[in-house]
């Protein structure tokens, strides 16, 4: 219980964090941080209550641009979980053309995979150095090559006499001596990076020694990869490369770090992450949604996914390379835009799986406006970063971002609603001009003002047959 009250996602700070990023829809920021706090709350308890414990997945409602993506993907990134977002539009029912549902557990593993490999080459960097240094020495100061010694046992074998046959002088102490201060020598000037210019030749794994292998259909299902069959059965192959110290010690220090990875140990670290903490993203569910509940005629497949979908959101066993992933506790998070049906046109077994619903609302000038100005790395902070690498410093009035989110709203209105992604249309036809001259020009500094905003898109956003392909 100690380690739960130190813990700072509370559901003020998650909402805090994500009013960073996403613009008002509070709503649905309530709900996904009382979802990231239960599973906080679920590993504080005892593990037969805990087992007993299932997510409650969300789905949220709202047309496009409005932030559902955003919410899910800044979640996951809080609390540094495996996360995967799919369209289910790419997915058929089984039988059909297309992707099995199962692979989404098997990229969520993947994701959790190279999460924990990255933690873990992170802790080994410093004795991974220590090895690469000791390689690139052999490199840079090789030894004197012995001679081939004929053993013992064959001598006996040897039609020579053993005076015959010449010993190999062994090295004096005075130049194993020598040999020692040179290579400590040659070990601070690597480390004072005095030898980061100089060419050296070294040995490193081929990586493409191993062709890839096309398996037979059913393998993937398996989870398994023949690529990597045949290469861990095959000796791995290296080849000398000629290059600078400073690459060589890159390209020695990962390879290095790679060495000492358990990989048995990230494996199965890795599971335990992708079945307690991953969160899966289901995007477009609403297209695999029939209208009034019926499937007849091309819309036959969409049902099955729904059906296919079932299982592993309700609790399955998927097998994976890495070994079975149980889904019972993976976090999923639906979003649609459900213009032309409604949640309740999914099938019943799946609406149940989704207790949460959250609809989230379609932006105003003012929202748009703020999404303009406010989230850290906004649009206005992308552009004024992109034109400053020019020597030119752009910036907007308050007139002008009000006129760009009022002018986007208005088309918003009118034709498609796309939310948020109207503004990077408008800013793109806005800034098209000095995006295209900045190079050439001497101004010190650019002013975009309202008056300059009107001038250049209100006549695009008045003309109906321009805008349909502009804006």
């Amino acid at each position: 219980m100690e380690k739960l009250i130190k813990s700072d996602l509370t559901p003020s700070k998650i909402i805090e964090h994500l009013n960073r990023y996403i613009v008002g829809q509070d709503k649905a920021k309530r709900a996904v941080a009382i979802a990231l706090r239960n599973r906080i709350r679920r590993r504080a308890l005892p593990p037969e209550i805990a087992h007993e414990i299932m997510p409650k997945n969300i789905l949220m409602v709202g047309p496009t641009g409005v932030g559902k993506t955003e919410i899910a993907r800044r979640l996951a990134t809080l609390s540094n979980a495996p996360f995967v977002k799919v369209e289910a539009t790419k997915f058929t029912e089984v039988g059909y053309v297309g992707r099995d549902v199962e692979t989404i557990i098997r990229d969520l593993m993947e994701f959790a995979v190279s999460m924990v490999r990255k933690r873990m080459i992170a802790e080994v960097q410093d004795p991974a150095r220590e090895h690469a240094e000791e390689r690139l020495l052999d490199a840079l100061l090789p030894k004197r090559e012995k001679k081939f010694s004929m053993p013992d046992f064959m001598k006996v074998f040897s039609e020579k006499d053993d005076k015959d046959i010449p010993e190999e002088p062994e090295e004096s102490p005075e130049e194993v001596e020598k040999y020692k201060r040179t290579r400590s020598k040659f070990l601070k000037m690597l480390r004072d990076k005095k030898l980061d210019e100089k060419d050296v030749e070294i040995e490193v794994n081929d990586s493409g020694s191993t062709p890839p292998i096309f398996s037979a259909p059913g393998m993937d299902v398996m989870g398994i990869n023949i690529t990597e069959v045949i290469g861990g059965i095959m000796p791995k192959k290296t080849k000398k490369r000629h290059m600078k110290v400073k690459e060589a010690m890159r390209i020695l220090q990962q390879e290095e770090a790679e060495k000492l990875i358990d990989a048995e140990a990230m494996a199965k670290e890795a599971l335990d992450l992708a079945q307690e903490d991953g969160i899966v993203f289901l995007d477009e569910i609403d297209k695999v949604v029939v209208k009034g509940g019926s499937s007849h005629g091309p819309d036959v497949s969409r049902e099955g996914v729904q059906r296919d979908l079932l299982p592993i959101v309700e609790g399955s066993v998927v097998q994976t390379r890495y070994g079975p992933v149980k889904t019972d506790h993976i976090l999923f998070i639906a979003a649609g835009a459900f213009s032309g049906v409604k949640p309740s046109d999914l099938i019943p077994e799946l609406q149940g799986r989704f207790p949460i619903r959250v609809e989230l609302e379609p932006l105003s000038w003012e929202h748009l406006q703020q999404i303009l100005t406010e989230p850290e790395n906004s649009l206005i902070r992308q552009y004024e970063a992109l034109i400053s690498t020019e020597g030119t410093e752009l910036s907007f009035t308050k007139d002008a971002t009000e006129a760009i989110a009022k002018l986007a709203h208005k088309m918003n209105s009118e034709m498609e609603d796309i939310g948020a992604r109207r503004l990077h249309t408008m800013m793109e036809q806005l800034l098209e001009e000095i995006s295209f001259s900045v190079s050439d020009m001497d101004k010190e500094k650019i002013e975009i003002n309202g008056k300059m905003v009107k001038e250049k898109l209100s006549s695009l956003v008045e003309n109906r047959d321009i805008r349909r392909y502009l804006l």
